[in-house]
């Protein structure tokens, strides 16, 4: 996938969605933190980041946004002007996020589209941050960014920040978003989530092992949505939640189970297809540029 530039100095970059192919909590810190394991999964499907830089030092979101989100609240926004404050960058930026990953699912695109601020910024700008320098911004802003601003597949810990590459097989999903949102913070808070899971490593993962999700059972008690879809998922395979939900999702190892997947479910799911990646599209498209 390669950057889009157009006549008017606008460039295009991908801002890749996630999926978490295994998530446990194994404890908690003493700053209320959840302390994680999970393996994130880059997908060939995600949101679309315009970019465009001003002389004027001002960062200015364009076009209509995230429904409900502020201007100084969206995380693409925040991302500029943080990276503009820690490179003292006296440049600026239009930046318009072409929404295509439904918020509140789990997926991770608000921030993948942080992430992708970061990275092409840094590039434009001339910023000169390292890949450190700018997981660590990331990760001021969430604790997925980091992922998406090192662009591989990883296993993870700590809040998510903690990441050690990983290869995975070529693999296909079965996506499904049902349509609701719970608040994370609400989520963290279940006297029902399981905090206490035993520590696991990379070889359990690999042996097959690692599937479950915490947030699962809090999920399918709390949203009658989510049990639906899980339940239909789970006639074609075997159906797992990213993140803290949302978004379920079934894997296949081909693209023609996947896709014969999705036909044999209700149309009324508007279930997707897509690609597990090997690394970000958002690389291969500053590579190219």
């Amino acid at each position: 996938m390669t950057a889009q530039i157009d006549a008017d100095g606008w460039s295009w970059w991908p801002a890749p969605a996630k999926l978490n192919l295994f998530l446990h909590i194994t404890g908690r810190r003493a700053d209320g933190y959840h302390e994680l394991q999970t393996v994130f999964r880059l997908l060939d499907w995600g949101d679309r980041i315009g970019l465009r830089l001003r002389d004027d030092g001002q960062v200015r979101r364009q076009g209509e946004g995230l429904a409900g989100v502020a201007e100084a609240d969206d995380l693409a926004v925040r991302a500029a002007r943080l990276l503009q404050s820690a490179a003292n960058i006296v440049q600026g930026a239009d930046i318009v996020v072409e929404k295509r990953v439904p918020a509140g699912g789990g997926f991770g695109g608000g921030s993948s589209d942080a992430a992708t601020v970061l990275v092409v910024l840094n590039r434009l700008w001339q910023a000169g941050l390292d890949e450190d320098a700018l997981a660590a911004l990331g990760l001021r802003l969430g604790a997925d960014v980091p992922v998406f601003v090192r662009g591989h597949n990883a296993w993870a810990e700590g809040v998510g920040e903690r990441l050690q590459p990983v290869a995975l097989p070529p693999a296909w999903y079965v996506i499904v978003e049902p349509g609701v949102h719970v608040p994370t913070p609400a989520l963290f808070a279940d006297p029902d989530l399981t905090r206490d899971c035993p520590q696991a490593k990379i070889g359990d993962f690999a042996s097959g092992a690692l599937v479950g999700n915490v947030f699962e059972p809090v999920l399918r008690r709390r949203e009658p949505a989510v049990e639906a879809v899980l339940a239909a998922l789970s006639s074609i395979g075997q159906a797992r939640l990213t993140g803290s939900g949302s978004g379920c999702f079934v894997e296949f190892d081909s693209q023609a189970a996947a896709e014969q997947g999705r036909a044999e479910l209700p149309k009324e799911l508007r279930a997707r297809v897509a690609a597990g990646v090997a690394r970000s599209p958002l690389l291969d498209a500053l590579e190219q540029h």
